[in-house]
């Protein structure tokens, strides 16, 4: 499964409720070493992040962006996972909106829902998933999302402060964020046909007018940065099992 435009010709008239495009094709840069396949209790980062959305009732069908280089390998660890609920495992771009770009050729027309996910969180849950899910439902768009708690400095390029930044009204966006699929279609159209790119699909829906709702994840939803996110999952998912 490489190019959806042709492999999913025969699929496209299929109208199932809610797809999730899982983006996995971060540089890994600040990790040092490939986070995606890095081990998480026993299976690789990604194997927990499409399990989750394969696992949860109301996602009906996930497609996987990754590096061309990864396309095989990546293929491997979704099939073993996601055997029923994977459609597509396809090249992303030179960043996020042309990766999510990609991933929206492979969803079929009739589609309702569309939800876009960072592999990079695995601990996501079906319950944050349904919230984020009836909240868009409800109003076009939504993302999880967290409120900043922390004290927001302002700095030069030398590293000092020359200002604080009011924590009132500030969330830190998360994934997953979900839309109403002609919604995240026309906003993905018209962001093709600007000189910029946007980091998060919140941003290019808000760029055609449309708003936004947050929705707290309220559960640990941490992005997979630095080694130190890696442990600190590691210790929740013993957690986790220790509580069953």
């Amino acid at each position: 499964m490489r190019r959806c435009k042709n492999s999913l010709d025969k699929k496209r008239k299929i109208g199932i409720g809610t797809w999730v495009i899982i983006v996995a094709g971060g540089s890994s840069r600040r990790m040092g070493y490939d986070k995606m396949t890095a081990d998480l209790e026993g299976r690789p980062v990604l194997a927990w992040s499409v399990e989750a959305f394969n696992e949860c009732p109301s996602i009906d069908a996930i497609v996987l962006v990754c590096a061309a280089g990864e396309l095989r390998e990546f293929e491997a660890i979704a099939r073993l996972v996601a055997p029923k609920k994977l459609r597509a495992v396809i090249e992303g771009g030179a960043h996020r909106q042309l990766s999510v770009a990609a991933g929206l050729d492979c969803v079929p027309q009739g589609v309702s829902m569309i939800a876009v996910h960072d592999a990079a969180r695995p601990l996501v849950a079906c319950a944050m998933i349904d919230r984020c899910l009836e909240t868009a439902r409800n109003t076009g768009a939504a993302a999880c999302a967290r409120p900043v708690t922390d004290t927001l400095k302002r700095v030069n390029d030398e590293g000092f402060i020359v200002g604080s930044v009011e924590r009132e009204h500030l969330w830190a966006v998360e994934t997953p964020q979900i839309f109403r699929a002609e919604l995240l279609r026309h906003a993905y159209e018209e962001a093709a046909k600007s000189d910029g790119y946007f980091t998060d699909e919140t941003s290019a829906v808000q760029a055609v007018g449309a708003p936004v709702s947050l929705v707290d994840s309220v559960g640990w939803n941490r992005k997979i940065t630095y080694p130190v996110d890696l442990e600190l999952a590691r210790l929740l998912t013993r957690g986790r099992a220790a509580e069953l």
